[in-house]
């Protein structure tokens, strides 16, 4: 198995034997020991470069993430063989700022001997790296994941307050064409996706092209209160800041871009009494953030 990993990760027997401090003949041998056992190929080497077959392809992800799996159990047992390995736990970067954070100071202070090791990237989507559980940003959709919707997000115009002065008199549409749009980048989609479909849903011409982008929510919002711009982002994620009067909703044009943020994880993770601990601690404390909200 570990052989297999090393080449397939390298595509290269040379390459995988040399990660492993071994012989290439010694890789090969263990290679070919996997496929008879499997009674399967899991490389074509017929072209001039090494490939994966089909059957390569399912098994290399799951044999990468348990040898990653066991290495940090492994690790955990080493460094203090009393404790459970660390949960990991992908947040988006404005949603653990302004929502999560003060909801995982909560869990700590109730479970202090869970672990949770957090990180934070902007993707769209599930993170590149392997992680146990994820918290992602993304439209609904269908894979292998266990996937919970927590949060669907509403979106408006935000700005400053005096911003919001030069609105006065003015139409959505006109005020959204004299001042700077500010955009949050999303992988993989075009840069003015989210205005776009914002004018859609409110029927106005808006030249998306336009304005500042930025890596996530936070900097984009941050930019308007200071002063410049008109950024689309969740009304929820900044109520505080809403209800302070530092962020002002200058139209009464609030849109469901179908966006929403969703807990994700693999379905046999579901029978670790940790991860499902977690699991069902985060669904609650959404949930009860939601009855606030409606309740308000």
């Amino acid at each position: 198995m570990r052989a297999f990993d090393a080449v397939g990760q390298r595509l290269s027997f040379t390459a995988g034997a040399q990660a492993l401090n071994v012989s290439q003949s010694a890789v090969s041998r263990h290679v070919i020991s996997l496929e008879e056992l499997l009674g399967h190929k899991l490389f074509d080497r017929s072209g001039q470069t090494l490939a994966l077959t089909a059957a390569g392809l399912a098994l290399l992800p799951e044999v990468s993430k348990s040898f990653d799996r066991l290495e940090q159990t492994m690790n955990a047992i080493c460094s203090n063989p009393n404790a459970s390995r660390p949960i990991r736990l992908h947040i988006p970067p404005s949603l653990l700022q302004h929502v999560v954070m003060p909801m995982i100071q909560a869990f700590h202070v109730e479970h202090p001997d869970i672990r949770i090791d957090i990180s934070s990237s902007g993707v769209t989507g599930l993170p590149a790296r392997e992680t146990d559980m994820a918290i992602v940003f993304d439209r609904p959709n269908i894979d292998d994941r266990v996937t919970d919707l927590l949060w669907m997000v509403r979106v408006a115009p935000l700005c400053s307050p005096e911003t919001a002065k030069r609105s006065t008199g003015k139409s959505l549409e006109q005020f959204l064409a004299d001042t700077d749009l500010l955009h949050v980048k999303l992988d993989g989609e075009p840069r003015g996706l989210l205005w776009s479909l914002y004018a859609r849903q409110t029927r106005i011409a808006l030249d998306v092209d336009r304005g500042l982008a930025f890596d996530t929510a936070s900097l984009a919002v941050g930019y308007a209160m200071a002063g410049s711009g008109v950024a689309l982002n969740d009304i929820d994620m900044f109520a505080p800041e809403i209800a302070t009067g530092r962020l002002v909703v200058p139209y009464d044009t609030v849109s469901d871009d179908g966006f929403g943020y969703y807990l994700k994880l693999r379905p046999e993770d579901l029978a670790d009494p940790t991860i499902s601990l977690v699991r069902s601690w985060l669904i609650a404390r959404f949930a009860a953030r939601e009855e606030e909200r409606v309740a308000a």
